[in-house]
């Protein structure tokens, strides 16, 4: 049933599991959508926001994602190319959405770093950089929009050298400035490749391979301009690494525009070539579980909304190790109970179908599996816990109401859903009662979505009155005694593991209360895309 190891072993050598991560504007859904689209996995990239007459992106099927032309939620595009097997987990992009983002990073092998030509490294950028470093991601850089104006590519290599600390390896390089590219030129072959885009972007662009010496005589200057800084690299030994890649010290760069198709065939190749498979992973002792062992897999996140027919509940499970069988029982590390698989579906954006069998990096779409939240362990036979997947510390705090008086069981309902999905963290307490929880965010526009959710999906209006509190510590039952009362605190209850968080109006108050009380347990939880 578990599948021979020889056999697990091998499907998850094709296996590459990898996140799009980038700042907001950067690009990143438009090179999702390249990146399906130059794997034959869709036929026309999708929308770019606010282009009339094209379809949305595949990767944000949410109402308010098209409508404001963001991603707020994390998706799963898995398509085959050159003989592998690709997961591709598109991530939110603002940083308001970031805990979805850190989820997702728990859930795969490697990341593309977009960065945009003209800003380079961005705040979002380098948070998300801090993620991947502290849950040991090797990243691939690809600098995107080198079809606008632009700064120096030498320039962006020096910054995310000197402010990260990767060293940059260029794979290809760009035949004319930012704002006027030609081609690019492969570095390990020597290639020129010069593109010409299709109309609208919609369709692969048209690849030409140009003789060098052609290439010299057509591009002029900036075939010089492009030779001369080659030179330069192989002077200053920007080669790649892969076991300083694989060690997060080294990141291969390649040059592109996601937009009209540019330069994403040498992104898909690179990712086939040097992102990591599927290997061993660590549970919550430190002890790794082979990916040749009995079946075990972890939720990363769970969705509601996905299906409009059916309104069910999507887990997403990461293949840890073994061989899934739709049908199979699996156990629930938390509970020791039983859970079932029949209904097991695999996701492309929110299109889904049946799901008969999966390997290590692959993604499991269990419909309607009750109990099942962020950060949970599933298995067969033998017993295994992975480490859970930490909450981000909220910066901002709301009552929630609904309007309705009338609608109480849908609003309850409601809050407790997005409460498993974790679009929010959901705290409640006595004295505020459970008709006005409290809703902590990492950003604002966490409470857009819970409105819009509640409205749309549940027919509960809700009304958020915000709170004037900024900063939260988990505390203990005899440290909440202490502080209960005091100006500028308040001690809520976390619905979904039932810890005690406090709540501050500012740092300047947790530190005063520390100078008065330095016995109380006042615990920081892990900071939005940083390393606690």
């Amino acid at each position: 049933m578990t599948g021979r190891p020889d056999d697990v072993v091998a499907q998850a050598a094709r296996r590459r599991t990898f996140a799009v991560i980038s700042h907001p504007d950067a690009g990143k859904s438009t090179l999702t959508e390249a990146l399906a689209l130059h794997a034959a996995a869709i036929e026309e990239a999708g929308a770019v926001h606010g282009k009339s007459g094209r379809r949305g992106v595949a990767s944000d099927w949410m109402d308010i994602e098209r409508s404001r032309g963001i991603s707020i939620t994390s998706s799963v595009l898995r398509f085959e190319y050159g003989g592998a097997l690709l997961n591709l987990l598109d991530t939110p992009g603002h940083a308001d959405f970031s805990e979805d983002t850190y989820r997702v990073l728990a859930a795969v092998d490697a990341a593309i770093m977009l960065l945009d030509s003209a800003k380079g490294l961005e705040a979002q950028t380098l948070k998300l950089f801090d993620v991947c470093r502290h849950r040991g991601v090797p990243v691939i850089t690809f600098v995107n929009k080198w079809d606008r104006p632009g700064r120096e590519p030498l320039e962006l290599l020096d910054e995310v050298e000197q402010r990260i600390g990767l060293r940059p390896a260029p794979l290809n390089w760009p035949v004319g400035v930012a704002g006027d590219f030609r081609g690019l030129i492969d570095r390990a072959s020597g290639a020129y490749t010069r593109f010409r885009r299709t109309p609208g972007g919609a369709t692969r662009a048209i690849a030409e391979r140009v003789p060098a010496g052609r290439a010299a005589a057509e591009e002029g200057e900036a075939w010089e301009a492009a030779t001369e800084e080659l030179g330069l690299l192989e002077a200053i030994g920007a080669e790649l690494d892969m076991d300083a890649f694989g060690a997060g010290l080294c990141t291969p760069v390649l040059f592109g525009a996601a937009l009209p198709n540019f330069g994403v065939e040498a992104l898909l190749e690179a990712v086939r070539e040097l992102a990591p498979a599927p290997s061993a992973r660590a549970d919550a002792e430190g002890a790794r579980r082979p990916v040749d062992a009995p079946f075990s897999g972890q939720v990363f996140k769970v969705q509601a909304g996905m299906d409009r027919a059916h309104r069910d509940r999507l887990a997403f499970i990461r293949v840890c190790s073994g061989r899934f069988e739709r049908g199979m029982a699996l156990t629930h590390a938390p509970t020791r109970r039983p859970l079932a698989t029949k209904y097991a579906q695999t996701v492309f954006g929110r299109d889904r179908s049946t799901l008969d069998t999966a390997y290590p990096g692959d993604v499991i779409g269990l419909p309607n599996a009750s109990g099942l939240t962020v950060g949970d362990t599933l298995y067969v036979r033998t017993p295994v816990a992975f480490p859970p997947i930490p909450a981000f510390a909220p910066e901002h705090f709301a009552v929630v109401r609904a309007t309705d008086n009338g609608r109480a069981k849908q609003f309850r309902r409601g809050i407790d859903q997005l409460d498993g999905e974790g679009v929010v963290q959901v705290l409640r307490s006595d004295l505020r009662g459970d008709q006005a929880p409290v809703l902590a965010a990492v950003g604002p526009l966490q409470f857009d979505v819970v409105t819009a959710r509640m409205a749309e999906e549940f027919n509960a209006p809700v009304e958020l009155t915000r709170l004037d509190y900024t900063t939260a510590r988990v505390t203990d039952k005899e440290s909440a005694e202490a502080l209960n009362g005091r100006r500028g605190v308040e001690v809520l209850t976390r619905s979904l593991d039932g810890s005690l968080i406090a709540v501050f109006a500012d740092k300047w108050r947790v530190r005063a209360v520390e100078r008065e009380h330095p016995g109380l347990t006042l615990t920081p939880m892990l900071a939005a895309g940083v390393t606690d």
